[in-house]
């Protein structure tokens, strides 16, 4: 019995006597080690040696790689700091902390067994992204990149993207360093996003390791909407209010236009209101409508004033006719008809009626005889007593433009143009008690009615030529697969100047 108790004793003291006196300290936290990425972990080590000076070298039995390599000496009752890597031979599959056990071994072959706990991570996981918030008015932007570990991982490239920018990086971050950067803004980029939040990529490239690192950037909520009025035009009056969105939410719109009875008939809208609504007289037009980010409600009002312009004209110049007319203080009718003569011939019998719509004196009837006829001899009146015979010259002179709308009565007895003026001559013996009127009327009622007119003409032409798209559609017959019939649809748009965001819809029949 005592034989076994002393084998025991000696069992257990064999590891005492063949272990190294030393003692470790760990100096160093948060080692990292990078996965597929040929960096090592370090770590900080403080060895102080109790026993007699020795040898030590630093070896594992897991397929890890240490350094340093080979021996380092320590004397009796020295301390010393070293610098202890290790870095895997080949992939490591664990991630997260990870505890392994190493010696350290003295040149008697006694050796001391000791345990670091290292954390495995792959490239991505080391980095966080981030940057400050962006409004519709923002024109930069804050953007970082932390390294989250204790390691240094040197010089690095770095693509920043996202869809308000993209931008590329070089420089070297330390452990646990932040490194910002301040982004220019381009606001056309963004203008028809809405607010919310959006993904920050930044592409790592370390070496020949790249990795992909992603954040969050948040677009605030911004109302913006501008509002910009055009009026012009005077016979064609066209108003434009147009509205658009520089913010980036959904912004309800309404815009609401009023019109009299009256000018309602001659207004056209483009596009048609949603809402009419009559009070009394006035006619209100309403476009309620939710304007996109980014996105312009245009309403076009035309009001054509030369339509009922050229009616009231019109109008006036008929009233002017028939007050012309009226205005006359004696008609003259004259009616003729076949008679039987006394001798059986045939004759004709002119009947001249004079209505006076008031008081009028001297009045003189002519009447001239047609060739080849002749007074019947129970007809006629008394023949004038013949005193001296007065001559009489009036000249009337007119312009080129002016003789095209102007009448005569009696005509003229001669005409001469010397260059732009028209003169226009009557000459004519006037008997005793004989009256000569010469009546000229120049009507501009006719070249103001033509003038306007070619306004008209003239304001539609450039109303269509001031078209930015204009569009033609074509309607073919083509042979269909199966040898059916059917129609072919082109349209064809042709912009005068550049024109974006256009919508082409066609209703099938």
């Amino acid at each position: 019995m005592k034989k076994i108790i002393f084998v025991i004793l000696f069992l257990l003291l064999i590891p005492s006597v063949l272990a190294i006196n030393i003692n470790v300290e760990k100096t160093s936290t948060g080692e990292v080690l990078i996965a597929d990425f040929n960096k090592p972990a370090i770590f900080g080590l403080k060895i102080t040696n109790f026993g007699p000076s020795d040898n030590f070298d630093f070896y594992n039995l897991l397929g890890f790689s240490m350094f340093p390599v080979g021996t380092v000496p320590i004397g009796e009752g020295e301390t010393k700091e070293i610098k202890l890597g290790i870095s895997p031979l080949g992939s490591l599959s664990e991630r997260g902390f990870y505890t392994f056990n190493y010696y350290i071994r003295g040149q008697d072959r006694s050796e001391s067994e000791q345990e670091l706990t290292v954390k495995i991570l792959d490239l991505e996981d080391v980095f966080s992204v981030g940057s400050g918030n962006v409004d519709p008015e923002s024109n930069q932007i804050e953007i970082f990149i932390k390294n989250n570990e204790n390691i240094d991982l040197g010089k690095m490239d770095v693509k920043f993207s996202s869809v308000f920018f993209t931008v590329e990086k070089n420089f070297t971050i330390g452990p646990k360093e932040k490194k910002s950067f301040n982004v220019q803004l381009n606001n056309e980029d963004f203008r028809e996003l809405m607010a919310g939040f959006y993904t920050l990529t930044a592409e790592v490239i370390i070496g020949e390791k790249d990795s992909r690192v992603e954040g969050i950037i948040k677009f605030v909520e911004k109302d913006l909407v501008i509002t910009t009025k055009k009026d012009y035009g005077f016979l064609i009056n066209t108003k434009i209010i147009e509205k658009k969105n520089e913010g980036n939410t959904l912004v309800p719109s309404e815009t609401v236009i009023k019109k009299n009875i009256i000018s309602r008939l001659f207004t056209s809208f483009n596009p048609s209101p949603d809402n009419v609504e009559r009070e009394g007289g006035t006619i209100y037009y309403t476009w309620t409508q939710e304007i996109k980010p980014g996105e312009t409600l245009e309403i076009v009002v035309k009001t054509n004033w030369l339509l009922p312009l050229l009616i009231i004209l019109f109008v006036v110049a008929i009233v002017a006719l028939v007050k012309q007319y009226t205005g006359t203080n004696l008609v003259l009718k004259k009616k003729v008809t076949f008679v039987k003569a006394k001798g059986g011939e045939f004759a004709l019998k002119v009947s001249i009626f004079l209505n006076a719509k008031k008081y009028v004196e001297r009045v003189n009837v002519i009447d001239r005889l047609p060739p080849l006829v002749s007074i019947y001899e129970r007809f006629g009146g008394d023949k004038p007593f013949i005193n001296t015979l007065v001559p009489s010259e009036t000249v009337i002179k007119k312009n080129i433009i002016s003789r095209l709308f102007t009448s005569f009565s009696p005509s003229p007895d001669n005409v001469e143009r010397e260059r732009g003026t028209i003169y226009y001559t009557w000459t004519q013996e006037i008997k005793p008690g004989e009256t000569l009127e010469i009546v000229v009327k120049t009507n501009w009622l006719l070249p103001l009615l033509i003038i306007l007119f070619v306004v008209a003409i003239v304001a539609l032409v450039k109303q269509y030529t001031g078209t930015n798209l204009v569009l033609k559609k074509k309607v073919t017959f083509v042979k269909a697969k199966g040898g059916e019939f059917a129609l072919k649809v082109s349209i064809f748009l042709n912009a005068k100047k550049y024109v974006e965001r256009v919508n082409v819809i066609d209703r099938l029949p």
